[in-house]
């Protein structure tokens, strides 16, 4: 992979308790001057992850995420502020807000819900992946330019046609310069890489971001490989959704939906 941006390194600097600063490595894939989400939807895990750990081991797990992307993600420093809507001792709601410019750019909420010993009814799909170092290796940079795209390694489980694909995700990066990240917020740092693994039109003709992210969990995931099982849709009036099976090595983990603005890109 010919990217010219040097390796290891990590998406984010610390500034401060509450600001950080994007790395080359966090450029999107639509502009060279805007962040990619899938870094910064890692670091709101993360800002969610300092602030419960200010507090008491309360035994909550976080198990669903959705983000609201309100505008343009500049590559430039923001600041995450995190509060407790909803507190609870079975149940709590967070909420983070990230602001670029003194502008709020992205808006998450987080349910946290009991961890309980369910393990004698628990069922469901347990398909596992085939293991992400036994496959070859997909240059997204093909496709796609920036920064993010340039440090990821992913690895094809199937051969990838318009709106289909699965495939493994992992990076060399750290998430946040100098400090160790939660295995949750380096999984969720990967997940919105969803809607650029299964491409349906060349993005050189058409545009079609997503607006949003939402995260359900039912299982905490492990390692260091985040699987994408992919469908994505387009609508007939300029709307489509990108659809996720999310997987770790052990088999599926829960789900992610992305509802896209599908738009041509003007001829010049």
């Amino acid at each position: 992979m010919t990217t010219g941006i040097p390796a290891p390194g990590s998406y984010y600097e610390r500034i401060d308790e509450h600001r950080y600063k994007p790395t080359a490595h966090a450029g999107g894939a639509w502009d060279p001057d805007e962040l990619h989400f899938s870094p910064l939807g890692g670091l709101v895990a993360h800002a969610l992850d300092r602030h419960t750990a200010t507090r008491a081991d309360s035994g909550l797990l976080l198990s669903r995420i959705s983000y609201d992307i309100l505008g343009r993600l500049a590559l430039d420093e923001c600041e995450i502020r995190v509060e407790t809507v909803r507190p609870g001792r079975t149940i709590e709601l967070l909420e983070a807000v990230v602001l670029i410019a003194d502008r709020p750019v992205v808006r998450a909420r987080a349910w946290l819900l009991a961890a309980l010993d369910t393990a004698d009814v628990a069922g469901g799909a347990d398909e596992r992946l085939a293991a992400p170092e036994s496959l070859p290796r997909r240059e997204l940079s093909d496709v796609w330019p920036g920064g993010y795209i340039a440090s990821l390694d992913v690895r094809a489980v199937t051969t990838p046609r318009p709106g289909r694909a699965t495939a493994w995700v992992s990076t060399p990066l750290d998430l946040v310069a100098g400090e160790p990240s939660g295995p949750l917020a380096s999984y969720l740092a990967l997940v919105d890489t969803a809607n650029g693994i299964a491409v349906r039109q060349p993005p050189t003709a058409w545009m079609y971001p997503n607006v949003d992210l939402t995260v359900h969990l039912h299982r905490r995931p492990e390692g260091d490989w985040t699987g994408l099982d992919t469908t994505v849709t387009f609508g007939p009036t300029g709307q489509g959704v990108t659809s996720t099976v999310l997987h770790d090595v052990r088999g599926p983990v829960g789900h992610a939906q992305q509802i896209l603005t599908v738009r041509p890109i003007a001829a010049d």
